[in-house]
Order: C-alpha cells, then structure tokens, then sequence
C-alpha cells in the first residue's frame, strides 16, 4: 500500500528581483512511496532533489500537479492541504531531516532532541529518557547532553538533527543527507537506526550522493536530472 503517490508534480520559482523571471525546478513528476520503503533520491546539485523533498513537505508549494498523502484521517492532497493540515501532519506523521540544524539558541541538546516526542506524548520524562538512548547509540559524550547544539561542531549537530528526526517514529520521513560530515562508525549506526524505522513501517525518502549509504539504505533510488525523473534503481538489500 502507498503512503505517497506523486503525479505530475512541477514547480517553478519566480524571480521579483530579475524581473519576474521563472525559473523551472521540477517537471512532470511522478512516483509513489510504499509504506515501510526506504527511496534513495540522487542527482547531481541543481537537479531537483531538495526542492522535490520541500514540496513534500511543504515548505515549497507546488506550481502545478498533487501530492497524495495517505494520513491515518484520509488521503490528504499536500499541494492544496491548508496550512493548519499541515501543521498537524508535521506534528504527528511527517519529519523533516535537513542538512542543517536549526534550533532555539539556549536549548540543551538532550531537550532539542526529545521535544518532539515530548509534544506527541505529553510525557517529558519520557521523551528525555529516549533522547538519551539515542544520544548515547550516536555516541554523542554525555558531557555535550546539556550544552546548546549551536556550539557543537557539523558533525554532532548532525547526530542531533537525526535523532530529533526520528525520535517520535513518524509515518514518512523525508531526510537529507543523513550521513553527511559523520565518521564511519555513527554512519552506520545512523543507517541502522532509519532501517529500524523502516521495519517499524515507516516510509522514508533520503537525499544522499554517499553510495556506501545508499546501498544499505535504499530499496529503490529516484533519480533526477534537470528537473525530471530520467530513471530508476531497484537495489537488493
């Protein structure tokens, strides 16, 4: 069964500051996601992927087409869905994983990592006590628990930003590259962790050019050039 059924997705972006010019990003799109798939998005820089993944999530809005996603309430279309839809689903079934961390300056790691379980949940304890397991599994030094992720260097900001991602177990997780700018050991722990996801049933689509990563992680691999699909790869894993 699909979670996400994509169909002639485009966007194009408009340029004020060059006269209205329209930039073409994404043409004529098409796939699906299975539930509990993993989909390995490739292709060179400027070819799509990240602003593919951003329509997903919404913080694109598509020039033209739809996105299907099949919510636990219905089948909710992520091109038209209102803002107050899309919300709720970011609450509680899709994560984004960006290459970057973005947080509240003064927020210890282990709270940034265990606030979105703890916002599902109601439960802090909870949520800190999972936080720590997943710190400790992505060898983060416990000393670093209470420090604010803005000090850390790209690598343990890495680790926090997948663990943030993962922690509640949403339905579709939409991440980009995951093992960016991490040592062979936490790659692999991070490449378990989201195959753990995977068995649990959740969907995820990752933007990755490591071929160590995507032959481990991906069932299939989308990719993109120029803004169209040109082809795509069945792996055996």
């Amino acid at each position: 069964m699909n979670i996400v059924e994509v169909n002639q997705l485009s966007k194009t972006f408009e340029l004020h500051i060059l006269h209205d010019k329209m930039i073409p990003a994404l043409h004529d799109i098409e796939f699906d996601i299975a539930e509990g798939e993993i989909i390995g998005l490739t292709g060179k820089s400027g070819s799509g992927k990240s602003s593919l993944m951003k329509c997903l999530y919404r913080t694109y809005l598509a020039t033209g087409g739809e996105i299907l996603y099949y919510s636990r309430g219905g089948v909710i279309n992520l091109v038209k869905a209102s803002d107050h839809e899309i919300i709720a689903l970011r609450r509680s079934e899709i994560r984004y994983c960006s290459q970057f961390l973005s947080v509240i300056p003064r927020v210890s790691a282990i709270d940034v990592v265990a606030e979105p379980l703890a916002r599902t949940e109601k439960n802090r304890d909870l949520a800190r006590s999972k936080a720590k397991d997943l710190l400790e599994a992505l060898g983060l030094p416990t000393a670093l628990w209470d420090a604010f992720p803005v000090t850390f260097s790209g690598g343990e900001q890495q680790r926090i930003n997948v663990a943030r991602a993962i922690i509640a177990r949403p339905r579709l997780l939409l991440i980009d590259e995951p093992t960016a700018s991490l040592d062979q050991r936490t790659k692999d722990v991070v490449i378990g962790l989201i195959r753990d996801l995977k068995q649990e049933g959740t969907s995820v689509l990752c933007i990755s050019h490591d071929e160590y990563t995507l032959e481990r992680l991906a069932d299939r691999r989308l990719h993109l050039q120029s803004g169209q699909i040109t082809h795509a790869i069945t792996e055996s894993i």
